[in-house]
């Protein structure tokens, strides 16, 4: 036996939701032995299986790069002309209902580059093995039914070399371990919940560990362990402190209780994702666990226990109820990076985490659905899962569960959470079986939501007032349309939430009562938007108030109300909600920048936004993070959003303008002023006052480079020598560079010299280098691909410079000569024969190309046509260009 003679279709048929049908078999128990090397792994699996009567089809099990070595069915060794074997499974005719089926397969991890499937972390000298089977990769490992809607309960026997792999872990309890002859050793691990194959993990080599015991909402006590290997086990303390939060945190929120008897947390700097939550077994890029005040900035500090949260989160969410089909990949991501951001929410600050999350929302997420990779949270088709793992099926998915869980309100909401998972326990369920056990609970029907999850694009909503003083009516008009994305011309309207509040002109909320009520119904509510236009009618309202829309981003729409200045200030100035002064802020500025770009000689909007920004800065601050959320424009990404055509070059340089005003406007003195006080604060800890303190003096710092640059470079330069930790650090070498301040390359020697041995921290010293703007960052960039330290082997590193790069570096990516993209296409290339789906998610860099001006349009039309032309490339890369391309 061996393996089958070709690989599998670069272009494979579309997978159509449409076409879903319940599996015709089943396994009820899998049984799986591993004999486990570096360059040989063995894997002998025994399947017990289950047929549907109602379907006549014989069993057929998914395989990849597996080497047949026996086949057995039912206790009987099966010959060639008993089963079928192709490139891309195995299909065993003779299997019955209740059969047993016994495969044993060779794998070779050590050249498995993709890392799906088994492979090989680090060295062949000093790694560990480990597992990645989202979406597809359990198939890389043996032959299976390999769909998330077949759920079976799991043994492992993990055997090895105890001196290479003194610790083999896989997901569930401990079912026993103990000596074999030749120094080898085994270990049993039996996992008493039914999962599908893409929850199965294991991990083997030399790993230290670090862990707690703590006692869970039903008494029993379970062990959360972390492990990492011996040069970063120190650096795991914060991790497992956030594992006990997020732990408890779910307890008390959703009444989730941790179901093992212990919780294993692994670190890797060898990973495709973030992370993973492997039933029991968690399996983390080492970016998201490890941490110490001299590598790690307080922005990843909360990243870290976000993930770590997310993770664990998944164990109901995703993991006791699972998805029934890849299409429903939101019904988990969605609602966990929901939960997720509750928690981080709940262990900070509300108003910031809401910031964080639209602004990544808005970065990410807004142009992805308005490119030609555009797609449905819960798309019709895909030809390769893979590329969908987006911003659009987390952080859209998680906004559209936002949406419900506050129209609901949040004891609704929590009724319908419990309902959902008492419902669907050890189940595989759907979006409409969430939004069902979330309306069931709160006495609604919800089915007219689902119609987010069918529809790309970002809903725009346009909002008219007018006010009668003589009737004291204001009469808000709305209406809401979605401009065209691939494959629909004309997107239909949503039910759109739309949380308001008006204000008077001393900037107080006004009580709100609608045509028809008998009294004010608070001074903040919900609208419903259900068509594509509505009007509503408020009552006893004295003069012309200034309305505030879509509060706290109550749907995922971009607003298009034609507010007046003065009105956007008094709300940056006067509301009590520290999200929608935000809001009002970024309106404010992306008004004076369309001024700007559009080359306007009066700008109301810029003489506002700064005036507001210099009364603030001067005044008594309470929340100094707010303040530097305040005075932060939006980034180039969004603001060319909101161009017709891009041209990177000038949106810049429109950005550049808004920051020197507000800087003037400020003053270079009163800048430098309030920027030492903080600075001279500085004591490097880690509490929620002194990170806000670090964050304002950071922007403090951007603003003096713009007001006085020999201020601000000296600035830089001295907060860079002397910085108490990464957060300072890098906040100045970032400066520094940006500025193009000549103490730069002293600082970027110090940087690498200082942080050498340590890959997430060197990772920072590529990606800063990467995003320094201009088209002589392209020279840099190629000039650090042949760093000793750079590889295309390491997602990690790979994402840090070319991906920062290309996604980052706007006005150095779009090159008018096309060089960027020439480059970049040159690196996918290469990438593309290592790791498919690394090279994929680069290749989105390309995404909203088609808005670009025409010279650069035409470089970019070329250079994706050229790799397109490529043979053979991955179905991964291959599904991007043709999308990219398609339209």
């Amino acid at each position: 036996m061996s393996l089958p003679d070709s690989a599998a279709s670069a272009t494979p048929r579309p997978v159509r939701l449409a076409d879903y049908r319940a599996p015709a078999w089943r396994v009820t128990s899998v049984d799986l032995d591993f004999d486990l090397g570096i360059d040989s792994t063995e894997v002998a699996a025994r399947l017990t299986l289950a047929r549907d009567p109602a379907q006549d089809l014989p069993l057929t099990l998914d395989g990849e790069a597996l080497e047949l070595l026996s086949l057995r069915l039912d206790g009987r060794d099966l010959d060639a002309g008993d089963y079928q074997l192709g490139a891309d499974g195995l299909s065993v005719p003779a299997a019955r209902d209740g059969s047993v089926l016994e495969t044993r397969v060779r794998i070779r991890p050590a050249t498995n580059s993709a890392f799906e499937g088994l492979y090989l972390s680090g060295s062949a000298a000093s790694g560990f093995l480990l597992t990645q089977c989202e979406a597809e990769g359990f198939r890389r490992i043996t032959y299976f039914i390999d769909r998330p809607d077949v759920l079976a309960r799991y043994s492992v026997t993990l055997r090895a070399e105890r001196a290479r792999f003194p610790v083999l872990l896989a997901g569930g309890n401990t079912d026993g371990h103990g000596e074999l002859a030749d120094g080898r050793h085994w270990a049993r691990f039996v996992d008493p919940h039914p999962k599908p194959s893409y929850l199965f993990a294991l991990v083997a080599g030399r790993l230290e560990s670090i862990e707690t015991s703590v006692t869970v909402a039903d008494g029993r006590s379970v062990r959360l362990v972390l492990w990492a290997e011996p040069d970063a086990i120190a650096r795991c303390d914060f991790a497992l402190a956030a594992l006990e939060r997020a732990l408890r945190w779910d307890e008390q929120a959703y009444g989730r209780v941790c179901d093992l008897d212990v919780f294993h947390v692994v670190a890797t700097h060898d990973f495709n994702m973030g992370a993973m939550e492997n039933k029991g077994l968690n399996i983390f890029n080492a970016k998201y666990l490890l941490t110490d005040p001299d590598s790690t900035t307080d922005d990843e500090y909360r990243a870290v226990e976000a993930v770590i949260g997310h993770e664990y989160f998944h164990n109901w969410s995703g993991n006791r109820v699972t998805c029934r089909d890849w299409f429903q990949l939101s019904l988990k991501e969605g609602f966990t990076v929901f939960r997720e951001q509750q928690f981080s929410a709940a262990m900070h600050s509300p108003d910031l985490k809401r910031i964080e999350d639209v602004a990544m929302l808005r970065r990410v997420q807004f142009p992805e659905d308005a490119g030609p990779l555009a797609h449905p949270v819960r798309p019709a088709q895909y030809r390769e899962i893979n590329n969908f793992y987006t911003a659009t099926v987390y952080e859209k998915g998680a906004e559209l569960i936002r949406m419900l869980a506050e129209r609901l309100g949040a004891a609704a909401f929590r009724r319908g959470a419990d309902l959902y998972f008492a419902r669907h326990d050890g189940s595989a369920a759907t979006l409409e079986d969430l939004l069902a056990a979330l309306g069931e609970a709160a006495g609604t029907d919800l089915t007219p939501y689902l119609a987010w999850y069918a529809q790309a694009g970002t809903p725009r909503l346009s909002a008219r007032g007018e006010h009668d003083p003589a009737t004291r009516r204001y009469v808000l008009r709305l209406a809401q349309r979605t401009p065209a994305t691939p494959g629909r011309p004309d997107p239909s309207p949503l039910p759109l939430p739309v949380k308001l509040a008006l204000f008077d002109r001393e900037g107080r909320a006004l009580p709100l009562r609608l045509a028809g009520e008998a009294v004010a119904q608070g001074h903040e509510r919900v609208l419903e938007l259900r068509d594509a236009a509505a009007e509503f009618v408020f009552e006893d309202i004295a003069q012309a108030p200034v309305p505030s829309l879509l509060r706290g981003l109550s749907a995922p729409a971009i607003l298009e109300a034609d507010a007046a200045p003065d009105d956007l200030a008094l709300l940056l100035r006067h509301d009590a909600d520290g999200y929608n002064r935000w809001e009002a802020s970024q309106q404010l500025a992306t008004r004076a920048f369309l001024a700007v770009h559009a080359g306007q000689a009066r700008n109301p909007a810029l003489a506002a936004w700064t005036h507001s920004l210099a009364e603030l800065t001067t005044a008594p601050a309470d929340d100094l993070a707010l303040l530097a959320e305040l005075l932060t424009p939006p980034g180039e990404i969004e603001l060319g959003e909101r161009v017709e055509t891009l041209h990177p070059d000038a949106v810049r340089a429109a950005r550049i303008v808004l920051e020197q005003t507000l800087a003037a406007a400020l003053g270079s003195a009163v800048l430098a002023r309030r920027y030492r006080a903080l600075h001279a604060a500085e004591t490097g800890a880690q509490d929620a006052a002194a990170q806000a303190r670090r964050r304002l003096k950071r922007r403090l710092l951007e603003l003096c480079g713009h007001a006085d640059a020999d201020t601000g470079h000296a600035l830089a330069a001295a907060q860079f020598e002397q910085a108490k930790g990464m957060t300072d650090r890098l906040g100045a070498l970032t400066c520094l560079l940006q500025f193009g301040a000549p103490q730069a390359q002293a600082a970027l020697d110090a940087f690498r010299q200082r942080h050498a041995g340590n890959a997430i921290a060197l990772d920072k010293w590529f990606a800063v280098q990467a995003q320094t703007p201009g088209e002589s960052a392209l020279a840099r960039v190629e000039a650090l691909t042949a760093d000793a330290a750079f590889t295309l082997r390491n997602p990690n590193r790979v994402h840090a410079l070319i991906g920062s790069y290309a996604r980052g570096n706007r006005s150095g990516f779009h090159r008018a000569d096309g060089a960027g993209y020439r480059f970049l296409t040159a690196r996918l290339l290469e990438l593309d024969a290592l790791n498919p789906q690394t090279a994929a998610r680069m290749a989105t860099a390309f995404n909203g190309w088609q808005r670009l001006e025409a010279i650069r349009r035409e470089q970019a039309r070329r250079a994706l046509a050229a790799l397109a032309a490529q043979a053979p490339l991955s179905r991964d890369l291959a599904d991007i260009l043709g999308r990219a391309l398609a339209s």
